[in-house]
């Protein structure tokens, strides 16, 4: 490895190999002890896509409340949020993520209205926003109706964010990489899957092409065509596995490039002189 691979799979703590049924009660067992050093919450809140890491993220919580409300007089409640943009092309996949996770509680909210507002709003003021940068509204609104539901159900909101996800910096800044809690992190996308499979998940919902599907003029665009990297070589890099050359420039690019996205604001105290 060269020394910023090592920096980084030191930094991103994947794993060459995990074991399953250890990484699942571990996930878990953060989830229940961070809900229990915090008096004040009742909920758990997560936007649910139908994609890998939010089934995965769901399931996991789930079970997790499902164990503290076995075990505690007090009651917690999972709340899985369905946030479409319109019509969502893949809304039978949402569907299916959510048969799968059986969460106690379900709530729709249709952000389009909210984004066009937001847009138009703008384009009054002299600002119009590209397809990508209106792709980066609908992640924010998103983000912003969990925390309103977490604030109304004295929550918490989960992130899905892992380490494949993490490294290149693939999320927006306060949209899907804000969240109070991201359990997954400290795996790669294969990790995940193989945790779904683990969890006795249908193939369709892990085997699912990633995408973020954020941007109108490219609907469902492929994580791995928007990277320009394969996750497949994502991974192996987080694993300390020798990647080629090109692959291994792209990742370090991305990681460099956004590495602001996974620090807090500065401040005059915090920059370095």
């Amino acid at each position: 490895m060269t020394d910023l691979q090592k920096i980084i799979v030191k930094e991103m703590k994947v794993q060459p190999e995990i074991d399953s049924h250890e990484t699942i009660e571990a996930i878990k067992n953060f989830i229940k002890h961070y809900v229990q050093s915090h008096s004040f919450i009742q909920s758990l809140v997560l936007g649910i896509s139908g994609g890998q890491d939010s089934t995965l993220a769901g399931k996991l919580v789930q079970l997790a409340v499902n164990e503290l409300n076995a075990s505690e007089s007090q009651k917690y409640e999972f709340i899985a949020v369905k946030l479409p943009y319109g019509v969502q092309k893949d809304a039978d996949e949402v569907e299916d993520a959510l048969e799968f996770i059986q969460p106690d509680r379900v709530v729709t909210v249709n952000i389009k209205p909210a984004v066009g507002q937001s847009v138009s709003a703008l384009e009054a003021s002299g600002i119009t926003l590209t397809d990508f940068q209106k792709g980066n509204e609908k992640a924010r609104e998103r983000m912003k109706v969990q925390y309103a539901i977490a604030s109304n159900t004295s929550g918490i909101v989960v992130g899905t964010d892992h380490s494949a996800e993490n490294v290149t910096g693939f999320f927006t800044k306060y949209g899907d990489g804000a969240a109070d809690i991201a359990p997954l992190f400290g795996l790669n996308k294969r990790q995940g899957r193989q945790l779904l499979k683990a969890l006795g998940a249908s193939p369709h919902l892990y085997e699912k092409v990633p995408t973020a599907d954020l941007e109108d003029l490219k609907p469902q665009l492929p994580d791995e065509e928007a990277l320009g990297v394969t996750y497949e070589a994502i991974d192996d890099y987080l694993e300390g596995k020798q990647v080629n050359s090109k692959d291994a420039k792209a990742i370090e690019s991305h990681y460099i490039k956004n590495a602001h996205k996974r620090e807090l604001a500065y401040t005059r105290f915090t920059w370095p002189k």
